[in-house]
């Protein structure tokens, strides 16, 4: 319950968590795969997939919300467009106690812009404005907002700086940008992740001319020294997706050096450490493969790699898979780099 995922809130430093972050992946960024991701970052702030205002209001509240108190520091992201919806999803999530709120007005799916958000909201920052302005009536945590630099023929010079002058005037202080404008017609969710030119050089702009707000910068970062020039480019943190998810050791392990921080698991460590997560989730009834879904990837371009992901893949539907199989796939890590 929320008390329980509350009690030791604060024990991970926030105030300057998004100095990286990994980004709220739908399918992808969920409770599993963030306590797997906080074994190699204690620093770093970890996302929640979007969850809609309206799911949040009418559906199941512990299965929406619920997390680990492992994982601070820890962000919800929300999806909407309805002021007083979001204000109430707000609150309901209030009691279960994460670290920052954020508003999705970056999606460019059509299912999202059916709804009249994500990154549709670019063309409506008015609405954007009441929107994170009644949130943080509700809030106790910050509320920030992730949009991209502009959405189809929209001048990004022009739009983006009003966007973030009209929103951080209603209250918002903290903005991620996907460095991509969106196309909401032509081009599908995975393209839009890919083929709209990446544009760093606005965000830093961006910052410059706001450089009372904190501004994050997010979209085709794939590794800790990118991630390094981008923080001494003078923006104030970095959000790395896919390649987090896809080549997380590379990215998350020695990323708390960012913070000055030395030391941490290596891979090896991290599969020991989730050991015990695991076999709470199978005790508990749930399916080896909900886990091990995220962690194929935790030997990527390492001697073994192929092996840990052949014998994760093939064996975890089988009947009784468990701890055993997360043993044998390690031993083929450690048979092929031999």
């Amino acid at each position: 319950m929320a008390q329980d995922v509350t009690k030791e809130r604060g024990k991970s430093p926030v105030s300057d968590a998004h100095r990286l972050s990994v980004a709220p992946m739908m399918d992808w960024t969920d409770r599993h795969c963030r306590v797997f991701h906080r074994l190699m970052t204690r620093r770093a702030m970890l996302y929640t997939e979007m969850v809609t205002a309206p799911a949040v209001v009418h559906g199941p509240k512990e299965r929406l919300l619920g997390y680990s108190e492992a994982e601070h520091p820890v962000a919800l992201q929300l999806g909407g467009s309805d002021p007083a919806e979001l204000r109430e999803a707000v609150r309901l999530a209030r009691p279960f106690g994460y670290d920052e709120i954020n508003l999705n007005v970056g999606c460019p799916s059509d299912r999202v812009q059916s709804g009249c958000f994500g990154a549709v909201l670019m063309e409506r920052p008015a609405l954007v404005a009441d929107c994170v302005a009644a949130m943080l009536e509700a809030s106790d945590v910050p509320v920030t907002v992730k949009c991209r630099i502009g959405v189809d023929d929209q001048n990004p010079e022009v739009v983006l700086p009003d966007f973030i002058d009209r929103v951080s005037a209603a209250g918002v202080n903290h903005f991620v940008i996907h460095a991509r404008k969106a196309w909401l017609q032509g081009l599908s969710p995975k393209e839009n992740r890919e083929i709209p030119p990446l544009d760093y050089d606005i965000v830093t702009r961006i910052k410059a001319a706001f450089p009372h707000l904190t501004i994050c910068i997010n979209g085709g970062i794939t590794s800790l020294p990118q991630a390094r020039e981008l923080l001494a480019a003078g923006l104030d943190g970095v959000m790395v997706g896919r390649a987090a998810y896809h080549d997380p050791a590379s990215v998350l392990i020695g990323a708390d050096a960012l913070w000055g921080e030395e030391g941490g698991r290596d891979a090896f460590e991290v599969v020991e450490a989730m050991k015990p997560y695991i076999a709470a989730h199978l005790a508990g009834g749930g399916r080896l493969h909900q886990i091990t879904r995220h962690m194929l990837g935790l030997f990527h371009g390492r001697a073994g790699a192929r092996g840990w992901r052949r014998v994760l893949s093939e064996g975890v539907a089988k009947p009784g898979a468990g701890l055993g199989l997360i043993d044998a796939a390690l031993a083929e890590v450690v048979r092929e780099a031999a």
